[in-house]
């Protein structure tokens, strides 16, 4: 007699159990998404799980040093407009001036 579907997914449940299967979730924005297509498409991985599965083992294959620059975040430089700069020295001085401090 064949399984219900319910057996099926008890005997699946009970051998990723076995197995020490987690599963893992994440929310991905639109760009995030594109990358791991992208990554499918050009390595020919047909499940997202795969892809993901292979780029954190060969990302630990790298060790400590060489997987750092993979999760350092990149920083933003923020440079201050010379008139930006120019107004608040003004406003600093100005307050300064209010409160009897010398410049």
């Amino acid at each position: 007699m064949a399984k219900s579907n319910a057996e099926r997914s008890e005997k699946a449940a009970a051998k990723r159990k076995s197995r020490g299967e987690e599963e893992l979730r994440m929310h991905a924005l639109a760009g995030t998404r594109q990358v791991l297509a992208d990554l499918m498409t050009w390595h020919k991985i047909e499940e997202q799980g795969e892809a993901m599965t292979l780029a954190l083992h060969h990302l630990h294959a790298l060790g400590p040093n060489g997987s750092a620059q993979f999760f350092a975040p990149p920083r933003h430089e923020y440079i201050i407009p010379e008139n930006v700069s120019r107004k608040l020295k003004i406003a600093y001085d100005r307050e300064a001036g209010r409160l009897g401090h010398e410049k």
